[in-house]
């Protein structure tokens, strides 16, 4: 019996009361809009949901009922039991500009969609037609633009494609920044914002973040290097004794180094050590003498 009286109330509910006209959709609020078709989409948007219930919502007939308004990225609906249903508008945010019409960060096109500030330029091959870029270049550009984070929106000028550097943001008062292709959008942004805040980056002309992971600065004045003594003058270093300095000249037909000239200056004698006395000479041997000591020698016997 039990089983047979659920099997009841959900028939009921699926084939009477969801789409009774006891829980109609009466009331009809929409929130989000800023296009000047806004006044067209609303209305499209109340007359589907009029059609339908607070338990029987059909997302897919709004959706369909505004298809022809690109500037709607999506909608948010909420049903207030019995009669009510809030349906708010996501709009696309214009990221930049091609010849004139506002683009999203996906590439569609904006039409009639009030552009407040102001946004990048981006360069398109050809004609802009139908509601999103043909153009891969300009494609790829305006998704990067859609991607950069708000505080440097404002600042950016031109996103344009070049040859050998590929995707390249210009910025007013600031370096470029060069991405390459348009992959790791967002890790390439991170690390352009870590760059430009980094103290040491300020006068950088350019920044490289094609690897996120090892972005680099360039255009930065030389480090101060420490001075160098001007070609053919004597070093700051004292040359060590009895060691004559070379000196080092410049050859004015080649404008090179010329071999180093060594000095004529000769160096100063070793110091020698004093010979060492000659021994005493032996004295020599005393005559022999004879008897009565007169000198001379002993006359032979007789």
């Amino acid at each position: 019996m039990l089983g047979a009286a659920c099997v009841v109330l959900a028939s009921a509910y699926q084939f009477w009361l969801r789409d009774s006209s006891l829980v109609a959709v009466e009331n009809v609020t929409v929130t989000g809009l800023t296009t000047k078709d806004a006044e067209r989409v609303r209305a499209a948007l109340v007359s589907a949901a009029h059609t339908m219930t607070t338990l029987h919502v059909q997302r897919d007939e709004l959706e369909e009922s505004i298809a022809a308004y690109p500037v709607v990225r999506a909608i948010e609906v909420t049903a207030d039991f019995p009669h009510a249903l809030e349906i708010h508008v996501v709009e696309h945010r214009p990221a930049g500009l091609v010849n004139g019409l506002p683009v999203a960060g996906d590439g569609t096109i904006l039409r009639g969609l009030p552009v407040e500030g102001r946004l990048p330029t981006i360069e398109a091959r050809g004609d802009v037609h139908g509601n999103r870029l043909k153009d891969p270049a300009a494609l790829h550009a305006a998704q990067v633009a859609g991607a950069a984070p708000a505080p440097l929106r404002p600042r950016l000028e031109r996103i344009e494609l070049r040859s050998g550097d590929g995707i390249v943001v210009e910025m007013r008062e600031g370096p470029e920044i060069i991405f390459g292709d348009a992959t790791r959008i967002g890790a390439k942004w991170i690390a352009a914002t870590r760059v430009l805040a980094d103290p040491d980056a300020e006068g950088a002309t350019y920044i490289d973040v094609r690897l996120p992971g090892r972005p680099a600065a360039g255009g930065l004045p030389a480090a101060t290097l420490a001075p160098v003594a001007p070609a053919g003058t004597e070093p700051t270093t004292p040359p060590a004794p009895g060691i004559a300095p070379e000196s080092t000249t410049v050859d004015p037909a080649t404008e090179q180094l010329a071999p180093p000239v060594e000095s004529t200056q000769p160096a100063p004698a070793e110091p020698q050590s004093a010979p060492a006395p000659a021994a005493p000479a032996p004295a020599p041997a005393p005559a022999p003498t004879d008897s009565t000591g007169a000198g001379g020698a002993s006359p032979p016997p007789g």
